[in-house]
């Protein structure tokens, strides 16, 4: 809730315990010079937000939008489980292939399970058996499909594939090269154990390949949320079923979604609802200030997907009718090197978004006399946890220094709960930022006409 002390600094709570904090004093004049908001300007967009604000909690209301009501219904949780125990059974490996919203989604939740961090395994494997594999394809490149059907113990595979439509080209495609490596590896009659669909049911007068050719092999398909899109669809089966293979647990994620959502029912006053905050900042630091670039810098390994994650979802619910600003991944400490001198000494058009945990006396503690050594006594005694947490102050004062505008995410525990509520928060940031763009959120038109072009080049028609 918002804390009356400190006016530009809203947040979610669940029974008393801040999930998140959000801080956006490092966006005003009085903090950065002429590259930040007034407080005026920022009241007065606040108020002509009102609006939106309104509208959504109308949505709330009368269930007019199903994200709005996605955390509601726990029934997605056992449906998850009973597919990942059946998947799960003798597998070392399993594998997604989904593109866009069917793959972000899920390696988002399974990376703040362990996938893909060097070293890190998944939430459950303290005291339990190791849990299969978890592989995900989601860029579509023959010499990578190639080898890794090549290499893959496909009698200890199991295939999850994802499509809302069913008919992705790149998600069919694999799924036709894997079932095909299946059969010529003898394993036909064990498809239906192999493999698992997510996909929307069977409508009539609309194709579904995806769902076609599963179920002619009798491989089951769980079905794709019908009015949530790829990129929104994170807090469904698509990212649910990866976050339980690393050991997350999918009901404290709603849990933590459904604290915004409640957040919006108890709120009055826009000021207070941190996701339209966030909206009307972007928005209007774009528009007033030429804050073209978004920037979402998470400072934890576990976090580096929810950066790409972000990505897709601003961009393609944004970037229409010529309007929408350009969202960028990047990572902390690893970034500082490699983009931090554009963004602090490069064209004044970078918004920040900084997302940090408590770091203080956490990992390897460093050697005193080492440090002497190296040269670094400043280093004398504390740990990689103390030097990176620095960072996450000193980077963002000195962008503030540098007229930078800079927002801050606060995450006291990161856990499911805080997964859940900083998911639902920048979906529903995105979808409130479309509305003051007046676009669209949901539909994404230069998208499908890539599509349509693909299949005519294909067919050798253009």
């Amino acid at each position: 809730m918002a804390n009356a002390s400190k006016p530009n600094t809203t947040g979610i709570s669940l029974a008393g315990r801040p999930l998140f904090q959000q801080s956006i004093d490092g966006c005003f004049s009085d903090a950065i010079g002429d590259g930040g908001l007034t407080e005026a300007e920022f009241s007065d967009a606040l108020s002509d937000a009102g609006i939106a604000f309104e509208k959504l909690k109308q949505l709330r209301a009368e269930g007019g939008l199903p994200l709005l009501t996605v955390s509601d219904d726990l029934t997605v949780v056992d449906e998850v489980h009973a597919a990942y125990q059946r998947l799960a059974k003798d597998a070392k490996t399993i594998v997604f292939f989904g593109t866009g919203g069917s793959g972000l989604g899920g390696q988002t939740l399974a990376q703040f399970g362990g996938w893909s961090i060097p070293g890190v395994g998944g939430l459950g494997d303290k005291g339990s058996a190791r849990p299969p594999m978890t592989r995900f394809y989601d860029n579509l490149d023959p010499f990578t499909l190639e080898a890794a059907l090549a290499r893959l113990d496909l009698a200890h595979t199991r295939f999850v594939i994802t499509s809302k439509s069913g008919g992705t080209p790149e998600t069919l495609s694999q799924a036709l090269a894997t079932l095909q490596a299946v059969k010529d590896a003898g394993l036909e009659e064990r498809i239906p154990e192999l493999f698992l669909g997510i996909t929307e049911p069977h409508q009539k007068g609309t194709k579904n390949g995806l769902r076609d050719l599963l179920e002619h092999f009798g491989a089951p398909c769980l079905e794709h949320h019908t009015g949530i899109g790829g990129r929104f669809a994170v807090l469904t089966n698509v990212g649910l079923l990866p976050a339980i293979s690393r050991g997350a647990d999918p009901a404290r994620i709603l849990k933590g979604a459904k604290a915004v959502i409640d957040q919006l029912e108890a709120t009055q006053t826009p000021a207070d609802f941190a996701p339209l905050v966030g909206a009307v900042l972007a928005v209007k630091l774009a528009n007033a200030r030429g804050m073209k670039v978004q920037v979402m810098m998470p400072y934890a390994d576990r976090l580096g997907r929810l950066g790409d994650w972000f990505v897709q979802l601003w961009a393609e619910s944004l970037g229409k009718d010529g309007k929408g600003t350009t969202p960028l991944a990047c990572l902390g400490p690893l970034d500082q090197h490699s983009q931090l001198q554009l963004f602090m000494d490069g064209p004044r058009e970078h918004y920040m978004t900084f997302v940090r945990l408590p770091m203080a006396d956490t990992g390897p503690r460093i050697n005193p006399e080492m440090a002497a050594i190296a040269g670094i006594d400043v280093l004398a005694n504390k740990t990689i946890g103390d030097l990176v947490g620095a960072q996450t102050y000193a980077v963002p004062q000195a962008l503030m220094q540098a007229g930078r505008p800079v927002r801050v995410f606060d995450v006291p525990t990161l856990d499911e709960e805080a997964m859940g509520a900083m998911l639902m928060h920048f979906m529903l940031e995105t979808i409130l930022a479309g509305w003051l763009l007046d676009v669209d959120p949901f539909d994404q038109p230069a998208v499908e006409l890539g599509k349509v072009l693909t299949r005519q080049h294909l067919a050798g028609e253009i």
